[in-house]
């Protein structure tokens, strides 16, 4: 219960996921084909006519080469559910590229029958919304902050008559704003060490069940002491935990 006399926020938030299956886009196959593949927003703007954003993408060196290859062709709709293109004026660009992640810029204009996310729930929800985007697997998630009350039913029934063949739409979650940029938190106190040991331990299958790599394994990798990998683990384990509870309590 809020204290006593102290405004209640009237911010609500969903969280709702578009399942892809196999064959139904050439970018979500891609994420599917390498699970350490991943895609976050950072920022993602819409109005009745444009969408702008910046995503963070991460994965080895040959998953993101591929990625250029699909997301940066301007030919293709990166963000269209009802269909794979359409003609509208689209422009990415990659505002920082390394070994081992890309960061892009999009944007694009909406054109009738060929609409965005973003722009769904702006039509039904209207102004001072916020969004957070995920792709990985065959999943892409969106986490929607918005003001007020309003129902989302609508908004959900005009998304899913829009989604062609081969993509699915699921609500996760409903209800009160909770803690948001927890992710950012994370990859902004991980160090570029701890990212490289945390990448190399995934691809290896330090974390499968059984264990398909040791410490010392990963360590022999990365030519770098078993005690300095261990800690870099056991540390940066314990901030991903302990991140992720703080933003579900």
């Amino acid at each position: 219960m809020p204290p006593e006399n102290q405004p209640q926020s009237r911010m609500r938030e969903f969280e709702f996921v578009v399942h892809f299956e196999e064959g139904s886009d050439d970018l979500m196959d891609l994420f599917s084909e390498y699970p350490t593949l991943t895609m976050r927003s950072s920022v993602c703007t819409s109005t009745e006519r444009t969408m702008w954003r910046i995503d963070h993408v991460r994965g080895p060196g040959e998953a993101l080469d591929r990625f250029d290859e699909i997301f940066l062709d301007e030919s293709r709709c990166n963000e269209c559910l009802d269909a794979p293109n359409c003609h509208t004026h689209r422009e990415y660009h990659v505002l920082d590229r390394k070994a081992n992640s890309r960061t892009v810029y999009t944007y694009r204009e909406e054109v009738h029958r060929c609409h965005s996310i973003p722009h769904h729930v702006v039509d039904h929800v209207g102004d001072g919304v916020v969004f957070e985007s995920r792709r990985a697997g065959r999943e892409y998630r969106w986490r929607v902050l918005y003001p007020g009350d309003q129902p989302i039913g609508e908004m959900y029934s005009a998304i899913e008559d829009r989604l062609r063949a081969g993509l699915h739409l699921t609500v996760s979650h409903l209800g009160r704003a909770g803690n948001w940029d927890a992710e950012s938190q994370v990859a902004a106190e991980l160090s570029p060490a701890h990212w490289e040991t945390l990448e190399t331990a995934v691809e290896r299958g330090y974390y499968a069940r059984p264990r398909e790599v040791t410490v010392a394994d990963i360590a022999e990798l990365l030519d770098a002491p078993r005690s300095t990998v261990q800690y870099r683990l056991r540390t940066a384990e314990d901030l991903i935990v302990r991140r992720f509870v703080e933003s579900s309590l």
